[in-house]
C-alpha cells in the first residue's frame, strides 16, 4: 500500500496542485493531506471535487484561525462533497504562529477540548451543519495523545520519532490500537542517490522545529536529551548557524526518510511496523521545488 502525501497549493500554482492531486490518486497513493498555511480547507474542498477515490485531509488546520462553528460548516461541506473521504485534522499550532496572528492561545488541552465540543455541537440540533468527518488531533506528547484517545477518531504527529512511537501509542485503548483509529505521522522525506545531500535537506526541513520549545520537550522525551541540550545552548549563544550540525544522524534517521528510493521504501515499512497506519510523506528535493520533490517520491513507489 502506497503512503499518503502532503502538498501545498502555492499562489499562482493552485491549478497545478489540483492536477498533481489527480495524478497522486491515479498512481494509487492512499491520501493527500494539506498543512495549515495558506487555505488548507479550501484546497481540500477543491481536491474533493476533482478526485473520486483518494482520502483527503487537513494535517493540520489551526484551531485559532476560525470559530469552531465556522470550521464545522466547512468540514461538513467537504465531508459531504467528498463522499465521506475527508479527515479533519486539527491542532493548536505553535508559538511563532500565535504571535504572528496576535492570538492568546490559552492552555492547549482545555482549549482543544472546548473546540471539539463546540465543533460537534454545531452538528446536532436545530440549524445543524450536517454530519462531520472524523476528527483527528495533532499530537506530540502524552497528554494530547490521551486527549485524542478520549475525544477524537485519530491522532497525527508531525516529525514524530519512530523509536518513541510505541510509547506514544501505548496511551490509546486496546481497541484503538487494533484498528479503526487513525494513526498518522507527517514524515519529512527526500529521495536522492546522494544520501549526504538528502540528509542536509532534511536538517534544513527540521530547522524551524528544533527551535520550538514544544518540539524540544518532545524530542527530549523521545531520547534526544544530548542533541536538544546542545541546540538550546547554541540558541542561547546566538549561534543558530550551528543548529544543522547538531542534528545527529541517529536522530535524523529516527524522524525523517532520506536516501535512495529503496532506502525510503524500507524506512516506510519500518514506520508501519512501529504502528503508524497512515504515514504521510512530506517531500523535499535536493534540487528543485515541491513538484519535483513530489515526482521523485511518486517514482520511488512506482
Amino acid at each position: 500500500m502506497r503512503p499518503a502525501l502532503s502538498m501545498v497549493g502555492t499562489p499562482g500554482r493552485r491549478g497545478v496542485a489540483l492536477e498533481a492531486a489527480q495524478e497522486i490518486e491515479r498512481r494509487g497513493f492512499s491520501g493527500i493531506y494539506i498543512p495549515s498555511f495558506l487555505d488548507g480547507m479550501g484546497l481540500c474542498e477543491a481536491i474533493a471535487l476533482r478526485t473520486s477515490t483518494i482520502r483527503i485531509g487537513t494535517s493540520i488546520a489551526n484551531i485559532y484561525t476560525r470559530h469552531a462553528t465556522e470550521y464545522a460548516a466547512t468540514a461538513a461541506l467537504i465531508h459531504e462533497l467528498s463522499g465521506g473521504r475527508f479527515d479533519f485534522g486539527i491542532g493548536v499550532s505553535h508559538g511563532p504562529v500565535h504571535r504572528r496572528l496576535g492570538v492568546d492561545p490559552g492552555k492547549p488541552l482545555s482549549t482543544m477540548r472546548r473546540f471539539v465540543e463546540e465543533l460537534r455541537g454545531a452538528a446536532g440540533g436545530p440549524g445543524s451543519v450536517g454530519p462531520l468527518p472524523p476528527v483527528i488531533l495533532a499530537t506530540l506528547r502524552t497528554s494530547m495523545v490521551k486527549l485524542a484517545s478520549e475525544l477524537a477518531e485519530g491522532a497525527v504527529w508531525a516529525n514524530g520519532a519512530r523509536s518513541h512511537m510505541a510509547a506514544s501509542l501505548s496511551h490509546l485503548t486496546e481497541a484503538q490500537r487494533r484498528g479503526g483509529f487513525f494513526v498518522g505521522n507527517m514524515i519529512p522525506t527526500c529521495v536522492s542517490d546522494d544520501r549526504e545531500a538528502a540528509a542536509q535537506v532534511m536538517r534544513r526541513s527540521l530547522l524551524g522545529y528544533v527551535q520550538l520549545p514544544n518540539y524540544q520537550n518532545y524530542w527530549v522525551e523521545a531520547g534526544y536529551q544530548e542533541e536538544i541540550t546542545a541546540i538550546r545552548s547554541a540558541i542561547a549563544a546566538g549561534e543558530r548557524e550551528r543548529l544543522p550540525s547538531l542534528m545527529s544522524e541517529r536522530w535524523l534517521q529516527d524522524v525523517t526518510l532520506y536516501g535512495t528510493a529503496a532506502e525510503v521504501r524500507d524506512g516506510l515499512e519500518a514506520w508501519r511496523a512501529a504502528g503508524v497506519t497512515t504515514p504521510i510523506l512530506v517531500p523535499s528535493s535536493v534540487s528543485g521545488g515541491q513538484w519535483q520533490a513530489l515526482e521523485q517520491v511518486m517514482a520511488a513507489f512506482a
